[in-house]
């Protein structure tokens, strides 16, 4: 075990990329075992890839990158800038409030915040925010993206553990409303206190709201038709992805008539570019996930925890902060197929719920794409403003405090979590 773990980080600092360096190293570990033949790394590969709840995965990328094709997103930015736009910080309130109605269409934290830095990004420097608080107003909001539905990662986590996604999905609604509600506090005080103004003078009257969320409606209706459909048990999680690529399809060419061919053809390349990776990620995964299992590595790291304290908060707490450094060095695809196998084992002996371990961690291994030294979020969204990353640091050290005391009281009190998956399932 300790070749395997060796090995992936010597690749990952030589520059290999992620997915061969997962494969690579897990391939060793059967290469060089007394005990099995090499061909079950092959078979194990091959039947990571036999799932028909994995099958969520392709059809929500794709569905992300066809509703950015249909108008969704110019509506869902308007939306937002009547909403919150009056508030001090107003254009950084609505990165806020983007990154969670943008949490049910995309999906993704760092497609988010690239989405985010290119529209939204230059306007906030134009009107007198600093680099660095608008870096980090963007990228840390869009780690709301890993709780709201339809989050990949919560996708991920169910594939991996058995777990339920429709459950995962409503469990996410409350603790992503948090962060938001947290985050746009935290963007207020900054702004009160270095005098970044509201955008608008005046608050919207109620008809300029409801304009503009009937403007929105299709994108607003989008969650919400999810967790209805799979609560109904009209649709299966799996199912509900090819719903989705539909839905988007129907909304961009019959409602909103911005779907162009050649745009789904774009989306369509993205997809197939975006899903391939992934994948890649996931077969590899599941050779490294059954040399774990084989090793007996999650009973070993089950008992040093176990050794040090037998609280289900205190361990809960001891993963949170590992998770917090791992995610600063490994994406948060990875983390969640290789680290999930470790340690959901080691909370269902201490009775701690599966689905409310998933949003903590999801929420951990994505808030690591927002930190140095090699969050990708964090990357992207310096690179497209042009922001240091020590500028983006300093900015972003309130949102980070933010994140950590909500994670906090997420563990302390999971029946937030908990609230609505057991209200309604």
């Amino acid at each position: 075990m300790l070749l395997l773990i060796g090995l992936f980080f010597g690749l990952l600092i030589v520059g290999a990329p992620v997915a061969f360096a997962i494969g690579i190293s897990g391939f060793s570990f059967f290469i060089i075992s007394q005990v099995m033949p090499a061909s079950i790394g092959v078979q194990q590969v091959a039947s990571a890839s036999q799932s028909f709840p994995l099958l969520a995965v392709p059809f929500f990328v794709l569905a992300g990158h066809m509703m950015n094709k249909t108008g969704i997103t110019t509506r869902l930015i308007r939306c937002s800038e009547v909403l919150v736009s009056w508030m001090s910080g107003g254009m950084a309130q609505v990165c806020i409030v983007l990154s969670t109605l943008m949490g049910g269409v995309s999906g993704s934290a760092v497609a988010d915040a690239a989405m985010e830095a290119r529209i939204l990004g230059p306007d906030l420097v134009r009107n007198g925010y600093s680099k660095g608080f608008t870096a980090a107003t963007i990228a840390v909001g869009s780690l709301i993206t890993a709780t709201i539905p339809p989050s990949l990662g919560l996708i991920l986590y169910g594939f991996v553990g058995n777990v339920s996604i429709g459950r995962l999905f409503l469990a996410g609604v409350i603790p992503g409303l948090m962060m938001m509600a947290g985050l746009m506090f935290t963007v207020w005080v900054v702004s009160r206190k270095r005098g970044y103004r509201s955008a608008t003078v005046t608050r919207p009257s109620w008809s300029a709201v409801g304009s503009a969320v009937w403007d929105a409606k299709w994108a607003l209706f989008f969650p919400v038709a999810l967790l209805v459909s799979i609560r109904s048990g009209m649709f299966t999680p799996s199912e509900v992805g090819a719903f989705a690529v539909v839905y988007a399809i129907v909304v961009g060419v019959l409602f909103h008539r911005e779907l162009t061919w050649q745009g789904a053809m774009e989306a369509l390349l993205h997809g197939v570019i975006d899903n391939g990776l992934i994948v890649l990620i996931i077969m590899f995964s599941g050779m490294v996930g059954y040399a774990i299992i084989f090793d007996q590595a999650p009973q070993a790291i089950a008992q040093g925890m176990l050794g040090l304290t037998q609280s289900p908060t205190a361990i809960l707490f001891l993963i949170v902060v590992f998770l917090l450094i791992a995610g600063c060095f490994i994406e948060a695809t990875v983390l969640v197929l290789l680290l999930t196998p470790i340690f959901l084992p080691i909370v269902l002996q201490l009775g701690v719920d599966p689905v409310h371990f998933g949003i903590v961690m999801m929420t951990m291994v994505t808030f690591g794409g927002m930190t140095p030294p090699v969050g990708v979020a964090m990357f992207t969204v310096c690179g497209l403003l042009d922001c240091s990353i020590d500028e983006y640091l300093v900015e972003a050290l309130p949102h980070i405090a933010t994140i950590l005391i909500l994670v906090a009281i997420l563990i302390f009190f999971p029946q937030i979590s908990l609230f609505l998956p057991n209200l309604l399932m």
